[in-house]
């Protein structure tokens, strides 16, 4: 290898294994674990940023380096890492957003006797991410896929001494097991039909004959992304997510882990049949306009931004099951900056409320918490669309492609834009104007530079990231590849004043709605009083928790114990214990012929003698 080459592995070794190595620090550090857990992620963190940014500035072609490991016959597989534009984009996005994180929970669990462990897993999810981003071939990104469900477990039931957050943490693996158990399935599938897992392989197999393209192994492979990226019936985990930590919520459950469904679907694009890429778009339709039906009965501050993530989550799996994987990629970079910037900014208003964090006992944090305040306000805007910050970019392209390709869900899309500036123009209504509503919210102060300098960062990106001459060209070639397309059409400009017209009106028309039902202050939700069987209907969310536990009771239950049943009295009963007991009673009489006298051992050989003499005599 030359010394470009090593530095380029050199380069991606570091930014793999830095938050590895820092995980492995905290863990072992003892008992000053909860003293050097901070400065070793933020280290980490930075030193992840900077040579993220070295790769970016000496990127020009995609990288790959590939090695043996396991054989098994004819049979070999490989680690290797593959690095395009695509990569590189999500790559940038994580590192900025994690250090952001990183900086804000140093403040924010200052006071947790437990930091060392938060960190620890903090540094573990992050080297797993990494390593799905780096993966060549679907194999590896599995085994990665599973640590990243494993350290969202641990992160998720942080404070495991709460019912809650136990109960949450083991949801969450439980249900993730179940899309991923499905993602094996294809990926098994995958070596079985094509006899390779090497993306760029699979690319060049099916390239040169498309009919090699199997809707089978496409719908199992992408159970993998309804699980992590909560798409419908899988998304039940995500909202109870919301008991981790703040920070938690932020990282893993707006900016990257949730998003690594999408990534996984753009990398394997060229493997989904049209019957599958149909069912991708019409469901994340129906997921966006559910969840932000479902966001308008949620109190709580985190789990109203945590299904505004699943709403926008459908956003990007309806334009990529529509063809434009580039725009969901667009959209994916734009909502990980202003979703981590709400969530953060909720973290900063619950730790100055005391960690209350129901909405209805917030309110007039505008005064008190001026920088918050605006940030998160900030966030709010960039998510519901309005014109200039980089959600209206990227969520006007994903409805101009829409357009042209699906009217049914370009308009279902323009519905859940209406939707999404609804329940977050309730949200900013409710918490940050009007009177305190509790004695928290009047003793709320803002929180120190720490908490707000991370919100402010982020605001700049949530505001301007969507001009994409701020990324490198090769970055940019690669989110833009489907707006070029767009900017192509011939009825392109009177599309976009179409789009631009209906996008405005839906964020107009939500926040305005949104203040006619709370922009006056309230202890209390109007929707709720004014329209109960709607509120109770949405606060349902169409009855998928108790559907899961009717059968769990009525169906998985029985079953578990009907094999329970055979378990204990066919296999470890009949069989193991029935085998074991007739050896023993053969023993037991065998030693009754033991007895230590000759005349006994006489007689049993006269007796053996006739037996072989009789046997004689029967076979002759």
């Amino acid at each position: 290898m030359d010394n470009q080459i090593m530095d380029l592995l050199f380069n991606l070794l570091g930014i793999l294994f830095l938050p590895f190595f820092c995980s492995l620090i905290i863990v072992f550090s003892g008992q000053i674990r909860n003293t050097v857990a901070p400065f070793f992620s933020l280290l980490s963190g930075l030193g992840s940023l900077f040579l993220t940014f070295l790769l970016i500035k000496e990127f020009s072609e995609p990288i790959r380096f590939s090695w043996d490991w396991i054989a098994l016959g004819v049979h070999k597989f490989y680690i290797g890492f593959f690095i395009d534009s695509v990569g590189l984009t999500m790559l940038a996005m994580i590192a900025i957003v994690a250090f952001a994180i990183t900086i804000f929970s140093i403040a924010y669990m200052s006071k947790d006797d437990s930091k060392g462990r938060f960190f620890a897993g903090l540094s573990f999810f992050l080297f797993s991410m990494i390593g799905i981003i780096f993966a060549d071939n679907l194999i590896m990104i599995f085994l990665f896929w599973e640590l990243v469900g494993f350290s969202s477990y641990l992160l998720i039931g942080h404070y495991f001494r709460r019912d809650d957050a136990k109960d949450a943490s083991q949801k969450a693996f439980i249900v993730n097991r179940v899309g991923d158990y499905g993602f094996l399935i294809g990926i098994i599938l995958t070596y079985w039909h094509f006899g390779t897992t090497n993306l760029e392989a699979l690319a060049i197999l099916i390239g040169a004959d498309v009919s090699l393209i199997s809707s089978g192994i496409g719908f199992f492979l992408i159970c993998g992304f309804i699980g992590k990226s909560a798409q419908f019936p899988l998304h039940v985990w995500l909202p109870d997510a919301m008991a981790g930590p703040t920070p938690v919520s932020a990282l893993i459950h707006a900016a990257t882990m949730v998003a690594a469904g999408i990534y996984l679907l753009i990398r394997v694009q060229f493997m989904l049949s049209f019957e599958v890429m149909s069912f991708i778009s019409y469901l994340g339709t129906f997921v966006a306009l559910f969840a932000g039906f479902c966001a308008f009965a949620q109190s709580d501050i985190k789990r109203v931004l945590a299904y505004s993530t699943l709403s926008q989550l459908g956003y990007m799996s309806a334009i990529f099951g529509l063809g434009f994987p580039g725009i969901a990629l667009f959209h994916l970079i734009t909502h990980a900056f202003f979703k981590a910037l709400l969530f953060l900014g909720a973290g900063s208003v619950i730790h100055a409320c005391h960690h209350e964090q129901c909405i209805f006992k917030m309110g007039g944090l505008l005064k008190r918490m001026p920088i918050t305040s605006l940030t998160f306000i900030i966030g709010t805007l960039a998510l519901c669309g309005v014109y200039g910050l980089s959600g209206f970019y990227s969520k006007d392209a994903i409805l101009i492609g829409a357009h042209d390709a699906n009217n049914l869900v370009f308009y279902g899309l323009v519905f859940a834009a209406l939707l999404t500036s609804g329940y977050m123009g309730r949200l900013i209504w409710i918490v940050f104007f009007g009177s305190p509503n509790s004695q928290a919210a009047k003793n709320a102060k803002e929180v120190n530079i720490i908490m707000y300098l991370p919100l402010v960062v982020l605001s700049f990106f949530a505001i301007f990231v969507g001009f994409t001459n701020l990324w490198p060209a090769q970055l940019g070639a690669t989110i833009l590849f489907d707006l070029d397309y767009l900017h192509h059409l011939v009825n392109y400009k009177v599309l976009h004043n179409k789009v631009l017209i209906l996008g405005s009106g839906a964020w107009i028309l939500g926040l305005t709605m949104a203040f006619l039902f709370y922009g006056r202050g309230t202890k209390f939700d109007q929707l709720e009083k004014q329209l109960p069987h709607i509120y109770s209907l949405l606060k349902r969310r169409l009855w998928v928790d108790e559907l899961y536990a009717v059968y769990l009771d009525k169906v998985q239950k029985p079953i578990a114990e009907s094999f329970s049943f055979l378990d204990e009295m066919v296999l470890r009963g009949f069989i193991v214990r029935g085998c074991a007991g007739l050896i023993g009673i053969i023993g037991a009489s065998l030693r009754l012929l033991q007895v230590g006298r000759l005349d006994n051992y006489v007689i049993w050989f006269f007796i053996g003698l006739i037996a072989f003499w009789l046997y004689g005599l029967n076979m002759f």
